[in-house]
């Protein structure tokens, strides 16, 4: 079938998937109640083990300290633990990196300087100038005695040639796509909209990075393409990712290896995944893996529960923003008890249909308080978050069903006050490059506009 056959296919597919199936969205306020201990502090594990509680409480005590009186810390800490399995790790390096050529570079020195093994569980990896460079460096490396394993996803790199995963495999590297694609197949039903979402590379155990970026060209700043649903600008797309150095990067690698096992790739070589990881920062960092297939949609629970605790502000920034309706409470709640909610949200898109089903929900917000802005000057594809200057999130997440209940998706919270105003700056120059959306101009938009988000928001579900 070609490319385009098969895409036709993916979508006919995906709707009578999605219209027969809801979405099971956990109830976020129960879980608070019913699984956070009132009183207790979150368990803290460093480079030699688990801290012991009285230091714990002194370091959370330190981050409260900077936030003002705020369960915040604690609640999505303990919530998270007792969810995933996975407590707190201190002593960890969080480096922000803003947009694909920040992003490519500190990967690419990673690599380049990798001894033992690299860990690659990507979205799109497409076969352009960019994709191109990390293949190359890749097979090098390979070469070069090192162990190279990738998993990535079928429906992501659709319009990758199987000959560009072939020129990896013949030369070595050991490659998994995840939930392959038959259209000659019904299981084919379930599996399409079980995606991988996820950026990730671990680098000897050592490293991590994770984010919004894909191995692609539209990244760079210097291309320009058509595809996707929509024109891609010369300046290309805005994007947020992170460098972990430190114990949390052992929480990356398990969950690489999970999904490895899961879809049945070749036995990984005996390589040190594990290593002994000395203290790099200061920060606190947990990484939270969502599936499908796990009935705790972990990154849902982690905003939901921490926009339910925000006491001073919420810094939001994201690419694809269709919210359910748990979730828009939870913002407009906040607002409403005088917290300040700002989002920055795309003003023009790849994918039109997904920003006119966020437009749809603009006059509630806009009605309780929330400030809006678009991102103009770039397709703004970042997935971020900055709650009372202490919690951050940088990961793959949308604000979108998609990624809240069908995709395995990932992202690392960051606990510590310098690194959220690293983030907090950049979401406020985020602002700047952005137009406002006003609650007086919007009621005067017109028609057609109203009919168009009205037509999305019943599509929502399939966004």
């Amino acid at each position: 079938m070609s490319p385009r056959s098969v895409t036709a296919f993916i979508c006919v597919v995906a709707v009578l998937s999605l219209a027969g199936c809801a979405a099971g969205l956990p109830d976020v306020a129960h879980l608070m109640e019913r699984v956070v201990p009132p009183g207790k502090s979150p368990a803290i594990s460093g480079a030699g083990g688990k801290l012991s509680e009285r230091r714990s409480e002194r370091i959370i005590a330190g981050l409260e300290q900077r936030a003002g009186a705020t369960d915040l810390l604690k609640n999505n800490a303990m919530l998270m633990e007792a969810l995933s399995g996975h407590p707190l790790t201190a002593g960890n390096k969080a480096t922000l990196l803003v947009d694909g050529p920040a992003t490519f570079a500190a990967i690419s020195r990673a690599i380049d300087e990798a001894r033992n093994h690299v860990n690659v569980e990507i979205y799109k990896f497409e076969d352009d100038e960019i994709g191109r460079r990390f293949a190359d460096l890749l097979i090098q490396k390979q070469a070069d005695g090192v162990g190279i394993h990738l998993i990535y996803d079928s429906v992501g790199c659709m319009n990758t040639p199987a000959s560009f995963f072939k020129r990896l495999r013949d030369s070595g590297l050991k490659v998994v796509e995840f939930n392959p694609i038959n259209p000659t197949k019904w299981r084919t039903r379930q599996l399409v909209t079980h995606r991988d979402h996820r950026k990730v590379v671990i680098v000897d155990g050592k490293i991590a990075f994770t984010g919004g970026v894909n191995f692609s060209s539209v990244y760079s700043g210097s291309s320009s393409r058509s595809g996707g649903g929509g024109n891609v600008p010369e300046f290309g797309w805005r994007d947020t990712h992170v460098m972990i150095e430190g114990p949390a990067v052992a929480q990356f690698q398990r969950l690489f290896l999970k999904t490895w096992q899961e879809q049945k790739g070749s036995p990984l070589e005996d390589r040190d995944y594990f290593p002994a990881l000395e203290p790099k920062g200061v920060e606190l960092v947990t990484v939270i893996g969502s599936s499908p297939v796990d009935p705790n949609r972990l990154t849902y629970i982690m905003y939901v529960a921490a926009i339910k605790k925000a006491e001073r502000f919420v810094h939001l920034t994201n690419s694809y923003f269709v919210p359910d309706k748990q979730t828009l409470d939870a913002l407009t709640a906040a607002s409403r008890r005088g917290v300040d909610v700002e989002l920055v949200l795309p003003g023009k898109s790849d994918l039109s249909m997904t920003l006119y089903a966020a437009q749809s929900h603009y006059e509630d917000m806009l009605e309780a308080g929330i400030k809006l802005y678009e991102h103009r000057d770039r397709v703004l594809h970042a997935k971020t978050a900055v709650i009372d200057g202490v919690w951050s999130t940088i990961g793959s997440t949308n604000f979108d069903l998609w990624s809240f209940a069908r995709n395995e998706e990932i992202n690392a919270i960051i606990l510590g006050a310098d690194f959220a105003d690293q983030l907090d700056t950049l979401f406020k120059k985020d602002k700047e490059e952005s137009v406002e959306v006003t609650p007086e101009e919007w009621s005067v938009r017109p028609l057609f506009t109203r009919m168009r988000e009205w037509i999305a928001r019943l599509l929502s579900g399939w966004l």
